[in-house]
């Protein structure tokens, strides 16, 4: 339900970008609504492993150079998010014996420093179900999950609608009651993910 809230909205987003683009003539106002492209994954044909991936942020300028966000999220993945790129990252002997299925709400802030440049912190509660390889709930827990982000921000249509392509650190210091099938595999990978390319995308009113 609660991915196809967020799908919807999506959809809402993507309307509201051909209104603005069409019919507005100056610079919008301080509030944002947006996503992130990673959705886009959703759509990729015979995956064994879809992300369900669905993300809604919706942002206030407190500044022209300061900006913070509410953003709700929701994924699922079948291996640690630690397994840095490389030989391990793709392999199926590093993956859970299920999956875990992500959502929660958390607060962004942003930044800026020179023309689009800005860096951003995220804090994102969740919470965690995670699910055999034959969809029972096993066990369900809470974990923190920060990123670290610096990015560009480029307006587009008469600076209404704007992308974001950054590069992001992320770190889950917090992570409780994980089953210990789950947790035997987590342990052998780190806490954090190094250089996760992002690509945010939104509409300001």
């Amino acid at each position: 339900m609660f991915t196809k809230l967020l799908t919807f909205c999506m959809m809402c987003l993507l309307y509201a970008s051909s209104i603005f683009a069409k019919e507005s003539d100056s610079d919008s106002g301080r509030y944002f609504i947006g996503t992130s492209a990673f959705v886009i994954a959703n759509l990729v044909p015979n995956q064994e492993n879809p992300p369900n991936f669905a993300q809604l942020n919706l942002g206030y300028w407190l500044t022209s150079r300061d900006v913070i966000s509410l953003e709700a999220v929701t994924w699922k993945y079948n291996a640690p998010k630690g397994i840095p790129y490389g030989s391990s990252f793709d392999d199926p002997k590093n993956g859970f014996p299920g999956y875990v299925r992500e959502a929660g709400i958390g607060i962004a802030y942003q930044r800026f420093f020179w023309n689009g440049l800005y860096t951003g912190i995220h804090a994102q509660p969740l919470y965690q179900q995670f699910k055999d390889t034959v969809d029972n709930s096993v066990q369900k827990s809470f974990t923190l999950f920060m990123t670290f982000r610096v990015g560009y921000h480029i307006k587009l249509f008469k600076n209404n609608v704007f992308i974001e392509p950054s590069l992001a650190c992320t770190y889950w210091p917090i992570s409780t009651n994980i089953p210990e099938s789950f947790e035997r595999v987590e342990n052998k990978w780190p806490n954090y993910f190094l250089f996760e390319p992002g690509l945010h995308l939104g509409v300001k009113f």
